[in-house]
């Protein structure tokens, strides 16, 4: 049966959807289905049909039910570090000041957005995409900020890239078990000038 998703050899037929459309739309479904907490009973069979493509071609996409999970939870991060970055352009001499405002708006974003807390409050099946199975978030986060050191901040070299994991850590475990969002985004600072040292860089 021929797929939504074509090869990027084989010609698209007249106002078949684009693979990145595909995507989106099965990536959508999901989110729905975990927001609106039927996760645990929702069968690929079911997001394919919501999304409106076959289920081969989620299976194609993402593999498997936890495999598409893992990609709404960092297509979610993507959009959270979209706004970070920002952040952290507002404050190019000082990347530890940087990393603490960066990581104060995320605690508090994070408190209020329906999918993290589904994944935090939900099914038990949803939440160790952010405790025990939580590596492919943790290198989709460390690889965007790396990058965006490398950039901004390239002096920071090795010192850049412990900094990126052990802060993508600590984010991650305040947004699993919250505590107070300055005092927490202090403690990351702290964490970021130990690693940091003195430096600090103009634009």
């Amino acid at each position: 049966m021929a797929s939504e998703a074509s090869s990027p050899a084989a010609p698209r037929a007249p106002g078949a959807p684009r693979q990145g459309d595909v995507r989106e739309r099965l990536l959508d479904a999901a989110y729905a289905a975990v927001v609106a907490g039927g996760w645990a009973r929702m069968r690929m069979a079911d997001i394919a049909a919501n999304a409106g493509v076959s289920r081969q071609t989620l299976y194609n996409e993402f593999g498997t039910k936890e495999g598409l999970l893992q990609a709404v939870v960092i297509r979610e991060a993507d959009r959270f570090l979209d706004r970070t970055e920002a952040i952290v352009s507002g404050h190019p001499g000082d990347p530890a000041e940087a990393v603490r405002e960066a990581a104060l708006w995320t605690l508090r974003a994070s408190a209020e957005n329906p999918l993290v807390r589904a994944v935090i409050t939900g099914e038990g099946e949803l939440l160790p995409v952010l405790t025990t199975r939580s590596r492919p978030l943790h290198l989709a986060l460390q690889e965007r900020m790396n990058a965006y050191l490398r950039r901004h901040h390239p002096r920071l070299g090795e010192r850049g890239e412990v900094l990126v994991e052990v802060s993508a850590r600590l984010m991650v475990s305040y947004v699993v078990s919250p505590t107070d969002p300055e005092v927490a985004a202090s403690r990351v600072e702290a964490v970021a000038r130990a690693l940091t040292g003195p430096v600090r860089e103009n634009a």
